[in-house]
């Protein structure tokens, strides 16, 4: 059964249905990351804020549709974290907790290496992906959010700005995009869902939107109320994909 046939059994017989879980798969965007800076030691830190992040805001949008139905929530999100490493950590953080779905959003960071990096990404998805049919785990992959396009008039040291100006060359360059084409394909490969946010923070650039000012880092993490796109979003394909 799909995540959405789960809820809706549970929710009628909260007595005899087990429990439904749902893991999200990801990098610093799905751990929870927002601001970040340096610390007394020239360290950079990131702001981390669980509560404001789509796994919260996904856990809250089915309390309200499925009250009777509590879903465990695992947050598997891993900041700085890239589709090749992630494979390696697959089994301790995601399949180990047998979750009924899995969702998958990876991209940012492997697109940062380049595109040499492009093979190592496009294998440590179609492994996941097969690993976790072989658990009959459904699976969902998520689009991730766009990254700055001009380097915010907000920034004024010089690491963040010459971090911003990294972040803007692949956004404009097409290298973001370029990945994710390759996630895609691996999704049709394997018949998984596509929860494409991604085009939508792309819609929004394109009627004039500052995309850049909806990054609460101003470089790649999307602010607290951004994140209410990536959860309506993934509620909205779990039930077009039922």
């Amino acid at each position: 059964m799909k995540i959405i046939d789960k809820l809706a059994s549970k929710q009628h017989d909260v007595w005899n249905e087990p429990p439904v879980s749902i893991a999200f798969f990801g990098d610093s965007v799905t751990q929870g990351c927002f601001e970040i800076f340096q610390d007394e030691n020239s360290n950079i830190e990131t702001v981390f804020d669980q509560n404001a992040g789509y796994p919260h805001y996904v856990a809250k949008i089915l309390a309200l549709l499925y009250p009777k139905a509590p879903v465990q929530i695992i947050n598997a999100g891993l900041s700085g974290d890239n589709a090749p490493h992630a494979l390696k950590r697959l089994n301790r953080d995601v399949i180990s907790h047998n979750p009924d779905l899995v969702v998958i959003c990876f991209g940012l960071n492997d697109s940062s290496v380049g595109l040499d990096f492009l093979p190592r990404y496009e294998a440590a998805l179609d492994q996941m992906i097969r690993e976790l049919r072989e658990h009959n785990v459904e699976v969902i992959f998520m689009t991730p959010n766009m990254m700055n396009t001009h380097i915010s008039c907000h920034l004024k040291e010089d690491w963040i700005r010459e971090y911003a100006a990294k972040t803007r060359k692949i956004q404009t360059e097409g290298v973001l995009e370029h990945f994710l084409s390759v996630a895609k394909g691996v999704c049709r490969k394997h018949g998984v869902p596509v929860c494409d946010c991604y085009q939508k923070w792309n819609t929004l650039y394109q009627n004039g939107v500052s995309i850049t000012e909806l990054l609460a880092n101003k470089t790649n993490h999307p602010t607290r109320q951004m994140h209410w796109l990536f959860a309506m979003s993934l509620v909205e394909t779990m039930f077009l994909s039922n």
